[in-house]
């Protein structure tokens, strides 16, 4: 009987600290399950901003500048009725003075941008400003304060994200020689043709000059300048997009054959 307890006993001293080892390897189990847990919710938030977010404002705004879009050329069309019915005549079609219209005051909305090489409903609403809480935050292009308006003789310089908020500069870098670059005003269509692209320091602000990079040169043609960040996810950089003045069209006249990658 006396070995019997003696052999029990020993089996009950051995058994606790084997029984404490499950105990220790269980809440480290738990405690790196919660850690993947965290990982992966952190890391479908960041899928969630960086694309699935992205693609919803991007959606989102392209519609609302195709409803501004669409209330110009509406606009023109109920004043071209209104000329015929009153038998107002019909301007002869010769070459059309390009408008350009005054500085806009900050976040002012300027016109709305198309690109057909970023797609059909490619389409960001300009604003006067280039702030980001207000303007590139919102998913929107900003204007360039002081620089050239659409149509003008100097350059004139539009700024967007490449990511988030709808990342409409997103594709910049995928712009090839003659791709149409479109503004369109309450006045028409001004339509631009990428010729290159370049990188420069975030420092670097003579790409915002009336000829680009040329420091005390007047100009006598119009350019247009993209400008965004580079790469792009970071800041290090800025991407570069210079584009030249090929023609006007008015808003009487409806879109432009370059909206659908054509020529005027």
């Amino acid at each position: 009987m006396g070995e019997t307890e003696a052999s029990e006993r020993a089996a009950a001293q051995t058994a606790v600290p084997h029984a404490r080892s499950k105990r220790r390897v269980s809440v480290a189990g738990v405690i790196g399950e919660i850690l993947i847990t965290v990982g992966v919710v952190a890391l479908l938030y960041v899928v969630w901003q960086v694309w699935v977010g992205d693609m919803i404002i991007g959606a989102q705004k392209n519609a609302e500048a195709s409803a501004l879009s669409q209330s110009w050329i509406d606009a023109a069309q109920e004043q071209a009725q209104a000329q015929s019915q009153t038998g107002t005549p019909t301007p002869a079609p010769t070459d059309p003075v390009i408008p350009v219209a005054a500085q806009p005051e900050h976040g002012a909305v300027v016109g709305v941008m198309f690109i057909p090489r970023f797609g059909a409903n490619w389409q960001f609403q300009i604003d006067g400003g280039v702030t980001r809480k207000d303007i590139l935050d919102q998913g929107h292009v900003g204007h360039y304060p002081d620089t050239a308006m659409p149509g003008e003789v100097g350059n004139t310089v539009y700024a967007a994200h490449r990511w988030t908020s709808g990342d409409p500069f997103g594709p910049i870098d995928q712009l090839v020689i003659g791709d149409a670059i479109v503004i369109q005003t309450p006045d028409g269509w001004y339509t631009y043709r990428f010729r290159t692209l370049e990188y420069v320091q975030d420092t670097q602000v003579d790409v915002l000059l009336p000829v680009p990079q040329q420091l005390g040169v007047t100009a006598d043609a119009r350019y247009l300048t993209l400008t965004s960040c580079a790469p792009k996810y970071n800041m290090l950089e800025r991407i570069i997009a210079y584009a030249i003045f090929e023609s006007f069209t008015p808003a009487v006249d409806g879109p432009p054959a370059s909206l659908s990658g054509g020529t005027t």
